[in-house]
């Protein structure tokens, strides 16, 4: 699977644990995003972005926020100036669902030349 064909998947309602990837699935999505990595607990994945001021920052939070919002998957953030650090988990399922990795990708394209 392409970072291209993963971002195209729809995000969909996922709760339970039946929706929680195991760890060898999660492996094999994350290898396709780049710069993401597993959590310490290994419930999330994360990708701290740079940009060159808080203006760049700040747009690239209201992007993907709005992203965020049409998907109805929203990620756990951190900011300050010239940095943001997103966290995909998927809290109804108690760890990582495709949704968390459908919209990294998404974050991914965002910022795609």
């Amino acid at each position: 699977m392409t970072l291209a064909e993963l971002a195209s998947l729809p995000c969909v309602p996922r709760h339970g644990a039946e929706h929680r990837l195991d760890a060898a699935r999660s492996r094999d999505l994350l290898a396709i995003l780049p710069g993401w990595t597993l959590a310490a607990d290994g419930r999330a994945i994360v990708k701290d972005f740079r940009f060159a001021d808080f203006h760049r920052t700040l747009g690239f939070i209201n992007a993907a926020g709005f992203m965020a919002n049409h998907a109805d998957h929203h990620p756990d953030l951190e900011a300050g100036y010239g940095h943001c650090r997103l966290y995909w988990s998927t809290h109804d399922c108690g760890g990582l669902s495709m949704n968390d990795f459908i919209c990294a990708a998404r974050v991914e394209r965002l910022l795609a030349p």
